[in-house]
């Protein structure tokens, strides 16, 4: 019986050494793999910037993006083994390299969309283009740095595709439209993506995506492991009464003092309404218009704004307290009041789980100490809606032209970004997907099947 039991611990213990040998040569083949990918990325700096200078000189509205999109399937084209479906949600394109090796799906997202904004600078590449937009024409310019966004895609797609036979998984490349198309009856372009079912086929696992901005020293990177950037959505409120004269004001219903008590009630909501532990949350009032003459009792006022949330919970609650205290209070001055809030963006949640997954190849990226946790952000950005029903995991690339002073902020007709942090933007794209496809909680349960299942024999 004891001759038994010592073969059997014998043959657990030499399960247990075959199984650390194997994880230890895998571990070595992730960083040997893992090298080759950041190698290609740096290799990619000259023609990234290329895409970028190009791009950045022919910007596109929301769901204009026709010239961008050609661009940017002629350059994809030009990669070996990648599989390229233009016209997704109408300006958008999805691409697919299928890895020479089996592992997770990967989805890395590019926004392409440039904004109303007519460019301040002395770029020799510097946008002088002009779009319809409304009723007229008007400048137009990549004052968010989704130019960036497209080439440095471009070159995590060039570099994978160099090495696809080494590929543990699958790379799904979205280059989204219409990003700036904000609150509003027309979807902007991550859930029109969704709702066109680019998550689908093959059936991603994860979706990651970074945004530049001029905030901090070139080259270092933000992130956070969950609530990241807060929902954004736009409200009005139409008040309508009674009009009159100046001089006889008992004869009027007007909306004028009715807007600005709703206005004030509004202020409460956060105050009162809102727990503060749940996540933060911003309700701002942007426009209050009534009447048009001194002595003249409009007959309308409208009021306009947005509500901010980093949590879906208090999202909900500033929404209804909006169209409550609006309804009461114009039911009070006798007017009737007609509230409309058209839901934007999704809270941007980076999966905590994920997020840890590759939180070390951001550093590996940036440099050490170059990527760190930072505070959640008030702005919006609706890659949040990849992440409904999977995990997301998004970062900041900084890119102050300026050193450690901050640069103009984004959308300003002076934005300016210094080009070699794109170089870290590409490897912070590739590092990350091999991160997740290779992350250790796979390997750690490849290893204890194995243990497993030897011990049982």
């Amino acid at each position: 019986m004891k001759i038994r039991t010592r073969l059997a611990l014998l043959m657990l213990s030499g399960s247990f050494l075959h199984a650390g040998a194997s994880a230890q040569t895998t571990q070595d083949n992730n960083a040997a793999l893992a090298t080759r990918a950041l190698a290609l990325a740096d290799a990619s700096e000259a023609q990234v910037i290329e895409w970028r200078r190009h791009i950045h000189q022919h910007p596109e509205l929301s769901y204009q993006e026709v010239q961008t999109a050609a661009y940017i399937a002629a350059a994809l084209a030009k990669m070996p083994g990648i599989e390229v479906q233009p016209g997704v949600a109408k300006t958008g394109i999805k691409a697919v390299l299928r890895g020479g090796k089996p592992g997770p799906v990967v989805a890395l997202r590019a926004d392409m969309d440039a904004l109303p904004v007519l460019e301040r600078n002395d770029l020799p590449f510097r946008s002088t283009d002009k779009a319809p937009w409304l009723n007229g024409e008007v400048p137009v310019s990549h004052a968010c740095g989704h130019d960036t966004h497209v080439a440095m895609l471009l070159g995590a797609a060039q570099a994978f595709s160099k090495m696809r036979a080494e590929l543990p998984g699958t790379v799904v490349f979205l280059f989204q439209p219409a990003e700036e198309q904000g609150p509003g009856p027309v979807l902007s372009g991550a859930p029109a993506m969704v709702k066109a079912g680019v998550l689908d086929n093959p059936k991603v696992d994860v979706v990651m995506g970074q945004h530049i901005n001029a905030r901090g020293p070139s080259g270092t990177i933000s992130y956070r492991r969950g609530g990241f950037m807060a929902s954004g959505d736009a409200f009005k409120i139409s008040l309508k009464g009674k009009g009159g004269h100046g001089s006889s004001p008992w004869t009027a219903k007007e909306p004028t003092i009715a807007a600005a008590e709703i206005v004030l009630a509004l202020q409460n909501i956060v105050s009162h309404q809102i727990d503060p532990l749940d996540g933060p949350t911003v309700v701002t009032v942007g426009l209050l218009q009534s009447g048009n003459r001194v002595n003249i009792l409009p007959d309308t006022a409208e009021i306009a704004g947005t509500v901010r949330s980093l949590s879906a919970k208090n999202q909900k609650v500033a929404h209804d307290n909006i169209r409550l205290k609006a309804q009461k209070i114009a039911e009070s001055h006798g007017l009737t009041a007609e509230v409309t809030i058209d839901t934007g963006y999704e809270v941007l949640v980076s999966d905590p789980a994920a997020t840890q997954a590759v939180a070390q190849a951001l550093e590996t990226a940036a440099g050490a100490g170059k990527a760190r946790e930072s505070q959640p952000s008030m702005g919006s950005e609706d890659f949040g809606s990849f992440g409904k029903n999977i995990p997301i995991v998004f970062w900041h690339l900084n890119a102050s032209p300026f050193g450690d002073r901050h640069g103009a902020p984004n959308h300003s007709s002076e934005f300016v970004i210094d080009e070699s942090a794109l170089k870290v933007g590409v490897r912070a794209l590739v590092g990350s997907t091999l991160a997740y496809m290779n992350k250790p909680a796979t390997t750690a349960a490849a290893a204890a099947t194995t243990a497993t299942t030897a011990s049982g024999n």
